[in-house]
């Protein structure tokens, strides 16, 4: 019981208390390019979702049965990479396949998913903080998660955003970037959640 409610906190955490784009300011460039509209920001997320999840599950693998035993911590990040490239190009294929809409939709932002440092940073933070091969997926999937909440909540206000009469000088980028901080202020409410 005592490693649920371990996990369950691991996914709280991941997607409220430490919300890779809103607490941590990773994969800010997919978050502002990609948030505006809901179905974009679907897609998006459910990539970041499996890509995520899978990159915490095989990074796990490779630092834990190659890197330590052979001597090479030091490639990690160089790995790391490596691996999150590997399921970049898989997912785009799948998404090519089941909905190519979709797929140019999401236009140049899927294959940067490889350059996401919300991916790199998940799962150099779970290698960090001595997860075990299920809490590092736990994790991974929860800031999967949060990314995509994340996403859907600025794609929301972005569309209502559209619709409202705002001043020219700040419309586009300016008033994205200012409703960005006031939701990064707003999820920093859930810091004392945890512990």
């Amino acid at each position: 019981m005592e490693e649920i409610q371990k996990l369950g906190l691991i996914i709280i955490s991941a997607v409220l208390v430490n919300n890779f784009i809103l607490t941590r300011f990773l994969g800010i460039c997919p978050f502002v390019g990609i948030s505006s509209q809901i179905d974009s920001s679907l897609g998006m997320g459910s990539a970041v979702i499996f890509v995520m999840t899978l990159a915490s599950a095989v990074a796990w693998l490779v630092q834990t049965f190659m890197l330590v035993p052979l001597g090479l911590g030091f490639l990690q990040t160089i790995a790391f990479i490596l691996v999150i490239a590997g399921l970049v190009q898989f997912t785009e294929t799948v998404i090519n396949k089941i909905s190519p809409t979709l797929k140019s939709a999401l236009g140049i932002y899927l294959p940067l998913i490889t350059t996401n440092c919300a991916v790199l940073g998940v799962a150099i933070l779970n290698i960090n903080s001595n997860y075990s091969f299920i809490q590092a997926t736990i994790n991974g999937f929860g800031s999967g998660v949060g990314f995509t909440l994340a996403l859907l909540l600025m794609a929301g206000i972005r569309e209502r955003l559209d619709l409202s009469p705002i001043p020219k000088f700040l419309q586009g980028a300016p008033i994205t970037l200012i409703t960005a901080g006031l939701m990064s202020i707003a999820f920093l409410g859930f810091v004392g959640m945890i512990k």
